[in-house]
């Protein structure tokens, strides 16, 4: 037995041995803490006593010893280490996976009391009485909380205010979406979410300075059976500002604006007026038509906080900005409240370059590396344009076995450009008013492959195509051209021999002229900030291919006589193509998540093609798919030589 297993057993039995008197080394006159009983009387229903109990528990402090299948291990490995010094091994340890043992003496009987009480009368059980002891047997402690809850007052009418000011008929306005209802229990935490929804609501309509303390929400309690009348009010004391219609006066952009400066940057003498805003630029970083289609506010409209967020959010949606603040400022104004509306732009540094060197070995004596180089200009024409280049060289070598030699040989390029809009080739009203930018996207790529001993290929892409996002967790790509070319360079003989034997693996090396559209639309809901118990994923995806050539040259009506029509001297892909990816998850506790995943696909060849080109044919396996199978290895389309001993090269079978 090596001495890491032994260490290990050690631990185990010293575990065990421990584990049968947790209050063994307790200091003297010390008791051992295990937590809290509440015993809930009173309330209506067997239902409400159970959520009370569970949440009046929840909220006494502190909390025991944590405990798994009932033994305190945490506990357990404290006490086992309780002497070694801090630095050493099992000091490290025991501090790390220990806890020392929680003792009755910092339980709070009074406080926790307090607590209780408190949050019975906030979920309208205003009757209640809360009232703890301790239970103490062979130096273990248990506290005791009796809550005799009584019945919860539920709301028996709510009132708004009645007077004419322009404040108090906004707040009439949001009663119909108001979140008290009439016959529901009264509860702290749905009047404090209801003083945030009215305050969201009168920030929508102007109310700049109002805050939701300057809402009162009183209860009346006296009116008997246990029923009580809700009254909305707005304090006496709220300022005169919280009660205007803020209207925005001017939008000053400051386009360059340096953090670390102390003044010259916040100047508006170098303002120049685009569109009715006042862009303060003096190194020309930028065009002002590029803020006119960011910018959500414009003179004279009145302030709500959606505009303030959207152009925020635009404007960090644009990836030309370090920072992003905004401020707004009262403007002396004879007739109606006004703010000036400043934003300061910090930019990111215009041009970047990265390197990446990234190393495998795999089990199958396969060795690979890759080196990627990339430049990106991130306002090329001062437009908020993005221009990314990419290059790279990569390579699998096969050290060992039946297949060693037939090494695999990568090199391509990228080079994309983006535009912070919809390009079209005429006019058109579709930039989008949500908080993400739409983008235009032109794409344009070379990859040649070498497998050695067998071919090698050429790959040209070119795309042309948009990306928008209707929220966090909705986004939509549509590439109206998409065109992939694919030609063999040099095929060896035998690879030929081999596609004579069995004409599938000649799949992989057949031209391919694909000149069509996709479509995707990608739903996540984990994306959204917040990840909820419950979380759905789906991308749709939609490639079509072939349609507007096989019209113009007239594919269908030759491909029922068995021809096959070229474009530009080469046969062209007609096929539709749609792929769904659903998935579920679950949490399930802390830091656990139960996923499940449905991948669906349908091809259809027709027209000018008898079957999908290889570069669309579905597959499963890999490091995108199922990562323990080889690609194409696992489902229809598996290949098994009969002897992979002696087999020379691993053929490529479709699905």
């Amino acid at each position: 037995m090596t001495f890491k297993k032994t260490r290990f057993f050690s631990i185990l039995i010293c575990l065990a041995v421990t584990a049968c008197n947790p209050t063994k080394f307790l200091p003297k006159g010390e008791v051992l803490y295990t937590g809290a009983k509440v015993k809930v009387s009173g309330a209506s229903t067997a239902k409400q006593r159970k959520v009370l109990t569970s949440d009046l528990v929840a909220l006494t402090r502190p909390k025991p010893n944590g405990r798994i299948l009932g033994i305190p291990i945490k506990l357990d490995i404290y006490n086992m280490f309780r002497n070694k010094k801090p630095k050493s091994f099992w000091g490290k340890l025991r501090d790390k996976y220990g806890e020392p043992p929680v003792l009755l003496s910092s339980v709070d009987l009074s406080y926790n009391t307090k607590v209780l009480q408190s949050y019975l009368e906030n979920k309208g059980y205003f009757r209640a009485k809360v009232s703890g002891d301790t239970i103490v047997k062979k130096k273990r402690a248990t506290a005791l909380y009796k809550a005799p809850a009584g019945d919860q007052y539920t709301i028996n009418s709510i009132h708004f205010p009645a007077d004419s000011g322009q404040l108090t008929k906004a707040i009439i306005q949001t009663a119909k979406g108001s979140l008290l209802q009439v016959g529901k229990p009264f509860d702290l935490d749905v009047i404090k979410g209801e003083r945030l929804r009215i305050d969201g609501l009168l920030k929508e309509q102007g109310f700049y300075y109002f805050s939701p303390d300057d809402l009162l929400l009183d209860a009346d309690s006296t009116i008997g059976n246990h029923k009580v009348n809700m009254y909305v009010t707005v304090k006496p004391e709220t300022p005169d500002q919280a009660k205007e219609i803020y209207y925005i006066n001017n939008v000053y952009i400051y386009a360059g604006y340096n953090l670390n400066s102390v003044s010259g940057d916040t100047s508006k003498e170098k303002a120049v007026n685009y569109g009715g805003y006042y862009i303060v630029d003096p190194k020309n970083r930028f065009k002002p038509k590029l803020f006119e289609r960011i910018m959500m506010f414009d003179a004279g409209d009145v302030y709500n906080r959606t505009n303030h967020n959207l152009t925020l959010n635009r404007l960090i949606n644009l990836n030309l900005f370090k920072f992003v603040k905004n401020r707004f400022q009262v403007v002396p104004s004879p007739d109606t409240p006004r703010l000036d509306a400043y934003y300061y732009l910090t930019p990111l540094p215009k041009k970047s370059i990265r390197a990446e060197i990234t190393g495998t070995q795999k089990s199958n004596n396969l060795t690979g590396s890759e080196i990627t180089l990339s430049w990106k200009n991130r306002n090329a024409f001062r437009g908020g344009e993005q221009v990314a280049f990419s290059a790279y060289v990569g390579s699998e070598i096969q050290g060992g076995g039946a297949l060693k030699g037939y090494n695999t040989y990568r090199t391509g390029a990228q080079l994309n450009f983006t535009i912070p809009r919809f390009v079209v080739p005429w006019p058109n009203h579709l930039n989008t008013r949500e908080g993400f930018v739409p983008r235009t996207n032109i794409g344009i790529g070379y990859d040649i492959l070498n497998r050695h001993k067998l071919y090698s290929l050429d790959q040209y892409r070119l795309s042309y195509g948009f990306i928008w996002k209707e929220s966090n967790i909705k986004q939509h790509e549509f590439d109206p051209i998409s065109i992939n070319y694919v030609m063999p360079l040099n095929i060896t003989k035998a690879y030929v021999d081999s596609t004579l034997k069995n004409p599938l693996f000649g799949r992989s090396t057949e031209r391919q002229f694909i000149l069509g559209s996709t479509y995707q639309f990608n739903y996540n809901q984990l994306a959204g900030g917040n990840t909820p118990v419950n979380a759905f994923y789906f991308n749709g995806l939609a490639d079509v291919s072939g349609n507007l050539v096989g019209l113009l040259t007239g594919a269908p009506a030759k491909a029922s006589k068995g021809d096959t029509v070229k474009f530009f001297n080469s046969a062209f892909a007609q096929y539709i193509k749609l792929e769904t990816d659903g998935r579920y998850y679950r949490k399930i506790g802390v830091k656990s998540t139960w996923a499940s995943r449905l991948d669906v696909g349908f091809g259809l060849p027709y027209g000018n093609s008898a079957q999908l080109p290889f570069i669309k044919q579905f597959f499963v396996g890999g490091n995108n798919s199922l990562r323990g199978f080889r690609s194409r290895s696992v489902g229809p389309g598996i290949f098994h030589p009969v002897d992979a001993t002696k087999s020379n090269f691993l053929p490529d079978l479709t699905g």
